[in-house]
């Protein structure tokens, strides 16, 4: 669907556009689907699939601006060493801090 008129657009240039957003679409699901196995899940009920969605693409999205450009890789990453998630929250860590 578009708001183009027919001499606006030939099918190639449509054709295209088409190709580039599922280029988006599929890379993404991929990511979810891979690196955070959301086909897996087992949160079925409420709006908890959709929060859960929400906080996978929030994730991706915050590591590709910081330009990680393997998803799976940096995730694998922050796992081993859950410090290296302080810096991308906005969390200092500074060990010389007294108390808990």
């Amino acid at each position: 669907m578009t708001s183009l008129d027919a001499h606006q657009a030939c099918p190639a240039d449509l054709a295209a556009a088409i190709r580039g957003h599922w280029g988006v679409e599929n890379s993404s699901h991929h990511i979810r689907d891979v690196t955070f196995a959301e086909d897996a899940s087992t949160v079925h009920t409420g709006t908890a699939p959709r929060a859960m969605a929400t906080f996978r693409n929030l994730a991706i999205g915050v590591l590709k601006v910081l330009g990680a450009n393997n998803i799976a890789k940096t995730t694998r990453a922050i796992r081993d060493e859950p410090e290296r998630a302080l810096p991308i929250l906005g969390i200092i860590n500074n060990r010389d801090t007294y108390g808990t």
